[in-house]
């Protein structure tokens, strides 16, 4: 599956989500490149706890959980959160969805 499909079934399932997907590692073996690792900013993970958060993303992968995507990493903020504790590659995304103030 694409890194960029597996991106937009998160953004369309999850209010004012902005998500990045990579795959974490690479395998010489054709069957192990479905291992993918996400990133997931959302207002909507607002007072969620953890568990929660993830349970919105696997929800939004729906079926490609068991069809196209072996093993999903993920690590899920409220914009708050990523501000204080992301590293800064959703910044400019972010920024454009009004998740994060703009820098003067």
């Amino acid at each position: 599956m694409e890194l960029d499909a597996i991106a937009d079934l998160i953004e369309a399932e999850i209010p004012d989500a902005v998500a990045a997907v990579t795959r974490p590692r690479v395998h010489d073996d054709e069957d192990e490149d479905d291992h993918y690792a996400a990133v997931v900013v959302s207002p909507a993970f607002e007072g969620e706890p953890l568990v929660a958060q993830h349970r919105r993303v696997y929800d939004a992968l729906d079926e490609h959980m068991t069809t196209d995507i072996h093993a999903m990493e993920m690590q899920t903020y409220t914009p708050s959160e990523y501000a204080d504790r992301g590293d800064g590659a959703l910044d400019d995304r972010l920024r454009e969805a009004g998740h994060l103030p703009v820098e003067e």
